[in-house]
């Protein structure tokens, strides 16, 4: 199927992609600094710019606004804070490109004006510091998802890669799940464990979402979703946004990634510690080079969440500028048409494909909207 297909599809239902780390990446490489790191140009140094969401047919992008666990209690809040006022920064700073979005009226107006609709994530429940003022702030902020944790656990909910205490929400959980209902904001369970994701969908009143999450029934990662969770979806009504991780899509890049794992343990530190992991897999590649996972993989998670959850219950969740490197075909943000080509080759219709690029995430939304008590 000719690429060509795939981008004129994509210019008739552009994407609404999950979640995407530039925001902390730009803390990282200029500090914020807006200025020194030009997005409408073409950059090297991260996965995403303007001009390759363009080219990759993006309409719509949930910006993660993600903080390391490690900084828990009042820093987490603050550096949250600072993660929400890059977004709407970049928002004004470049008005013809961007727009803030904070409810599907709004994702669609932006596409109809020519701009990325700006949607923002808070990316672990750490960032919430146990605090229901601050859950609602953060949404009166913007902030339409919240990853309930991270990598570690948070007091009131156990996650994917944390040892489990809980055995899924607490009491305290319970009412996280019931206040962000209550204020339309979406419950999103990728990085929490399967107890977690089971409770979630037990007290929730909305559909809920996975940001950024594959299918565990192809891969047995922990971050992944059983098959069983995936297919509550199809009357919770939510979406399995469906991420290009190679470790996620790729069971020998998942088993490699064990390994960078089992050395970070070995060398006193914290396998959790995403600000550490990627360095731990520079030096685990000089003895063990990596595998390289494909496109091909990604469609396959897709269509597994197809075939288990429905195709009203699929999307799709990068995660770019939040690893490195993405599988071949699909190494950046400009590369979406590349993997919607691949399902077209496999018989994906145009209306299904209009589903899991945009019309699955904005029901979700539009859903979650519609719980909200006014």
């Amino acid at each position: 199927m000719s690429i060509d297909a795939a981008q004129a599809l994509l210019s008739r239902h552009p994407i609404i992609d999950g979640h995407n780390d530039l925001p902390y990446a730009m803390r990282e490489l200029v500090e914020y600094d807006i200025a020194r790191f030009p997005l409408d140009r073409r950059q090297s140094q991260t996965q995403t710019d303007l001009v390759r969401l363009a080219e990759g047919g993006v309409g719509g992008q949930f910006w993660s606004v993600f903080v390391p666990a490690a900084w828990a209690g009042e820093r987490a809040v603050s550096a949250t804070l600072e993660q929400i006022d890059f977004v709407r920064r970049m928002v004004a700073r470049y008005p013809d490109h961007l727009a803030l979005a904070t409810s599907a009226d709004e994702v669609e107006a932006a596409c109809a004006a020519g701009r990325i609709a700006s949607l923002m994530g808070a990316e672990g429940g750490h960032s919430i510091d146990s605090s229901l003022a601050v859950l609602r702030t953060l949404y009166r902020l913007g902030v339409r998802y919240l990853t309930l944790t991270h990598n570690d656990n948070v007091p009131w909910a156990d996650s994917a890669t944390d040892e489990p205490v809980l055995g899924g929400l607490s009491d305290f959980g319970r009412e996280v799940v019931r206040q962000m209902n209550g204020l339309g904001m979406l419950v999103d369970l990728s990085h929490v464990a399967a107890t977690t994701m089971r409770d979630a969908l037990a007290v929730t009143r909305a559909p809920v979402i996975f940001s950024h999450s594959s299918a565990r029934g192809l891969v047995d990662h922990v971050r992944n979703v059983p098959d069983d969770v995936l297919a509550s979806l199809a009357t919770n009504g939510g979406v399995c946004m469906v991420t290009c991780v190679p470790a996620f899509v790729s069971t020998d890049c998942y088993e490699w990634d064990a390994g960078v794992l089992e050395l970070m343990r070995a060398e006193g530190e914290n396998p959790r510690d995403w600000t550490t992991h990627t360095a731990a897999a520079i030096r685990y590649s000089q003895r063990y080079p990596s595998p390289v996972a494909t496109v091909r993989q990604v469609a396959d998670h897709v269509e597994h969440v197809r075939a288990v959850a429905g195709v009203a219950h699929v999307g799709i969740g990068g995660d770019f500028d939040g690893c490195k490197p993405m599988p071949n075909g699909i190494s950046d943000v400009s590369m979406y048409p590349t993997l919607i080509a691949e399902l077209l080759d496999r018989g994906w219709s145009e209306p299904e494909l209009a589903a899991l690029a945009r019309g699955n995430i904005l029901r979700t939304l539009r859903d979650a909207e519609d719980c909200a008590v006014n």
